[in-house]
């Protein structure tokens, strides 16, 4: 059985780590460089890293982030936010990512994916999904979830995998920051329908929300930002915990 993986999340606005509930009312968390530096000491299997209010010409900002952050850790990133090309891949990987993440341009130009593949393999691109509940129905969300779509979370899920990406990177937004747990029911039906990785985002408050991510919600990942930002949840004891509930983790 595939060891199942811990991953912090940094989102990223005007170079600092911030962190908010719902996409909103952001706070400021500190310097990712440094946050990067702690978390692959203390075992986290990735990193993912978002600048969330990614434009062109803070391109080269980011990538200057993701150089630095590459020189202090030893564990795969990914790294999102505003990726629209060939081109903005090249930039991120050539300065030390190892995967990464697209969001709204995959949704507007679904060829992007396929172009992506192509050049960098699948193993290199995650397809982060933004979705909340309307009327019941999970539609996308584009833009930080601030830009709604009438998408049906699951049929753009399926479409992904077949266009090659590696991995789905799904958050609830009407979990994230709550800390009420993950999107569990959703994450399921999603694990029943693709065939490639699903990372769960969007929810985590306590150890035990982990656990029912991997066995209920048959996540392959789980993401989080504040409870390790702000320490409420150390990632070794909550490594610890999980492999006494019997979930295969790096240790």
């Amino acid at each position: 059985m595939l060891t199942k993986r811990i991953i912090p999340c940094l989102d990223i606005k005007d170079g600092r780590t911030v962190k908010g509930v719902n996409f909103v009312d952001l706070r400021d968390a500190g310097d990712p460089v440094e946050l990067a530096s702690i978390y692959a000491k203390e075992g986290a299997d990735e990193l993912v890293f978002l600048d969330i209010s990614a434009t062109e010409e803070k391109r080269k900002t980011l990538a200057e982030l993701v150089y630095h952050v590459a020189e202090t850790i030893n564990i795969p990133f990914t790294v999102g936010g505003g990726i629209s090309s060939v081109e903005d891949v090249d930039i991120l990987l050539k300065n030390g990512a190892d995967k990464v993440s697209i969001n709204s341009s995959a949704v507007k130009r679904p060829e992007l994916i396929n172009e992506l593949v192509a050049k960098f393999g699948s193993q290199c691109i995650v397809v982060a999904i933004d979705a909340k509940q309307i009327d019941g129905v999970w539609k996308v969300h584009l833009v930080g979830g601030k830009v709604p779509t009438e998408i049906n979370l699951f049929e753009w899920a399926k479409e992904v995998e077949e266009r090659g990406a590696g991995e789905i990177l799904f958050t609830s937004m009407d979990h994230d920051g709550t800390k009420n747990g993950f999107a569990n029911e959703a994450l399921a039906k999603l694990s029943e329908l693709v065939n490639i990785p699903i990372i769960a985002s969007g929810g985590a408050g306590t150890i035990s929300h982990f656990t029912d991510t991997f066995v209920e919600g048959k996540a392959d990942a789980a993401l989080a930002a504040s409870v390790f930002h702000f320490k409420e949840i150390e990632i070794q004891d909550l490594k610890n915990e999980l492999k006494k509930e019997g979930i295969p983790v790096r240790v």
